[in-house]
């Protein structure tokens, strides 16, 4: 397995002592968090040629690419096609999108929000001209889209994006291995929980299978804390 982490976890540091860490523990992969504070700090163009692979984490906080406000949903999509730009101006070879949220769960209005999501993928997706759109499976609360199998691969098949599969989600959605039997996954997000809530700690320390780690060829260890994901770089290298 290849293994990275996100930059979650180093959030408002430098970028380049982020790339320092990811070199000194002999990580191969990173992933930017896209949040708007991040393209606010300097060095933001340092992860270009870093001799990391690099993708980015797209905002996702006060972004809905699936609202039923045509207003909300313009402006999420706007950031996202900035997020691209600013992914391939630094030679990012991915982009993780979250599908988006229904306010009111009931079936027409989830559909309709399903459709105006893989409408958001489609332009998002005609917009990268070099970067890999990959939209990313949710846990369990119904609020989120994206959580079910049947609605990634409706909109993997509308628009020919790729998926990034997070085996945290999948632990409290109780479908990780047919997640992982998935086509065109571009990585995968790792972190644990206890089954019912999306708690992000270290590997090792939740309910999640660690057998499925033999299955992931590309990694991410999502969390907030260095150390952690430290931890659950030994644990990963102890179960693969």
């Amino acid at each position: 397995m290849e293994i990275g982490f996100t930059t979650l976890a180093m959030f408002m540091d430098d970028n380049l002592e982020i790339i320092k860490k990811a070199h000194e523990y002999n990580f191969e992969m990173i992933e930017i968090l896209g949040e708007s504070p991040f393209f606010k700090k300097e060095n933001t163009m340092a992860f270009k040629d870093c001799g990391l692979e690099v993708s980015i984490h797209a905002p996702t906080v006060d972004i809905n690419i699936a609202s039923l406000n045509d207003g909300i949903r313009a402006e999420s999509v706007k950031q996202m096609k900035e997020c691209i730009d600013y992914a391939e101006s630094i030679n990012a070879y991915a982009m993780t999108v979250h599908l988006g949220k229904i306010g009111r769960n009931d079936p027409p209005l989830r559909k309709a929000a399903m459709d105006f999501a893989c409408e958001s993928v489609g332009e998002l997706v005609d917009h990268a001209q070099n970067v890999i759109v990959s939209i990313e499976n949710m846990p369990v609360r119904k609020v989120f889209l994206g959580n079910k199998i049947e609605e990634l691969e409706f909109v993997q098949k509308e628009t020919g994006c790729n998926l990034t599969i997070d085996v945290g989600h999948g632990n409290t959605t109780k479908n990780n291995e047919e997640l992982l039997e998935l086509k065109n996954i571009t990585y995968c997000h790792l972190n644990d929980n206890d089954g019912v809530k999306d708690q992000h700690i270290t590997l090792g320390e939740g309910t999640l299978d660690l057998e499925l780690l033999k299955k992931v060829k590309k990694g991410i260890i999502e969390l907030n804390n260095f150390d952690n994901i430290l931890k659950s770089k030994k644990v990963i290298e102890k179960n693969i």
